[in-house]
């Protein structure tokens, strides 16, 4: 499970908590701060909590960093990891840190529940649908993103993008990466969900064959439509690198894979993108849960559906994907 789960000694509650840290991937400090945060909300937000009690940061500062790097690098990055913990309604008291070759922030979300505030991620039936609430494509923007100054790399991919294009990619996945998955979170509440993860290190098909292994009903998960970031899958593919098209490219701070009821699912993804939201949430059904023995697989030529970038002038709706379509 993304959260450990512990029955309390008292009062029928249970603690929830998560702990994560990574390596810094942007080039902003404050927008890795935010990130960091937003990753390890996510894994309680998977379980359908929409509140976090208590924040500790996790910080490790470079020792090859000087005074003056140090000083300006590391408060930005604390600031936007306290500005996202803040965002989702709860506050740092506290956390630790130390000097390390490496710079490295994390942290460990905690929460205190009632049974009906948390839904276990093991009750998908036949019949159930898969919701995606991000674009795939991170770990790809990123990179293509570092080889702007890179010509060995850069000549693999020009052919299929411009620096325009990845420039937009790379703003995209940085906004959606730093967007907390909390208005998914409550909605699993009202659309009845049966079970969710959040995707991150093992790309889309390891987080789905991790939950698929946890259901209690003989099922298998059917992957049929890979939304993903504009170009992105052009580069991975031209790049010979990642494995983006076959589910198994990381994602850092991803959407949530959730299974919701068939009559649920095109309702939860027409109400996560409400302005009364706020801006940026979108949702896409990508596959269905079959009977089957614990197994996720995509299939031969899933449907590529590009998002485009926020700050592309062109806008695709694309939320309402019927799961059958695999052309």
């Amino acid at each position: 499970m993304d959260s450990c789960v512990i029955p309390l000694r008292h009062g029928g509650l249970s603690l929830v908590q998560t702990t994560d840290f990574f390596y810094p991937l942007v080039e902003d400090p404050y927008m890795m701060g935010r990130i960091a945060c937003a990753n390890v909300l996510s894994d309680l937000y998977a379980m359908g909590i929409t509140d976090c009690d208590n924040m500790l940061m996790l910080l490790s500062i470079s020792q090859k960093m000087n005074e003056e790097e140090r000083e300006k690098i590391m408060p930005l990055m604390v600031k936007g990891f306290r500005d996202a913990a803040e965002e989702g309604g709860t506050s740092v008291t506290g956390g630790h840190t130390v000097i390390n070759p490496w710079i490295i922030i994390g942290g460990v979300a905690t929460v205190v529940c009632q049974p009906n505030e948390f839904i276990m991620p093991d009750n998908a039936v036949p019949g159930d649908v898969l919701v995606l609430t991000k674009p795939l494509g991170t770990q790809v923007a990123v990179n293509a993103h570092q080889w702007l100054d890179n010509p060995e790399r850069w000549n693999k991919i020009k052919l299929v993008v411009s620096k325009e294009d990845v420039e937009l990619a790379y703003q995209e996945a940085m906004f959606n990466m730093a967007m907390l998955n909390r208005t998914a979170a409550g909605l699993m509440h009202t659309f009845n969900a049966h079970a969710a993860t959040d995707i991150t290190g093992f790309g889309i098909l390891g987080h789905a064959q991790n939950l698929a292994k946890q259901q209690k009903s003989e099922v298998s998960f059917v992957i049929h439509n890979l939304p993903i970031i504009a170009k992105m899958a052009a580069v991975s593919k031209a790049s010979g690198r990642f494995g983006l098209l076959q589910g198994t490219s990381a994602e850092t701070s991803g959407g949530l894979l959730i299974c919701l009821p068939r009559e649920q699912a095109a309702r939860f993804c027409a109400e996560i993108k409400s302005p009364k939201y706020g801006e940026g949430h979108q949702a896409w059904i990508i596959g269905i849960v079959e009977k089957g023995n614990q197994t996720a697989r995509i299939i031969d030529k899933p449907r590529i559906i590009e998002v485009m970038p926020r700050g592309a002038s062109l806008h695709h709706d694309n939320s309402n994907t019927s799961p059958e379509t695999t052309s």
